[in-house]
């Protein structure tokens, strides 16, 4: 795993990865944090997530995608699954969907460069000393940074 300290987003529109991956939960709902930005930043993958099943608890573990324009070319944008609700109640990051959703991300995307942030220890509140070693092995042998604050 490599570490950039950045933001994904500029990560992203600088063209310095192929796919980058983002946590959802299965309600569609892109309201807060790196959601936000991303809804505003990449509305195909935004438009990607609202042609699935709002609630769909099938969704955990799995992603949708979209190719997105950046300047001189585009990125592929995952909506990872990695959890089911959303709120600040609770720890919402799902540790299985997130070994699930980067196995086969790993899989599908493996031979692109990929990049992600802390995916469930921000809002989703999980914690990034579980979820580290689990994309860190999901994604073993594959290029991928992680992009933090």
């Amino acid at each position: 795993m490599n570490k950039i300290k950045g933001n994904l987003i500029t990560f992203a529109m600088g063209r310095n990865a192929q796919v980058i991956v983002h946590g959802c939960n299965c309600f569609n709902t892109w309201g807060a944090g790196l959601a936000r930005q991303m809804r505003q930043q990449f509305p195909d993958a935004y438009a990607a997530d609202l042609a699935t099943l709002r609630g769909d608890s099938a969704k955990l573990g799995t992603y949708s995608w979209a190719r997105c324009p950046v300047p001189g070319g585009s990125v592929v944008v995952v909506n990872a699954y990695t959890q089911y609700r959303y709120g600040r109640d609770r720890r919402h990051a799902d540790y299985d969907a997130i070994g699930s959703v980067f196995t086969s991300i790993a899989s599908h995307f493996g031979q692109y460069s990929i990049a992600y942030p802390m995916i469930g220890a921000g809002l989703a509140g999980g914690e990034w000393s579980i979820i580290e070693p689990i994309i860190d092995g999901a994604l073993s042998g594959c290029d991928h940074t992680l992009i933090f604050q």
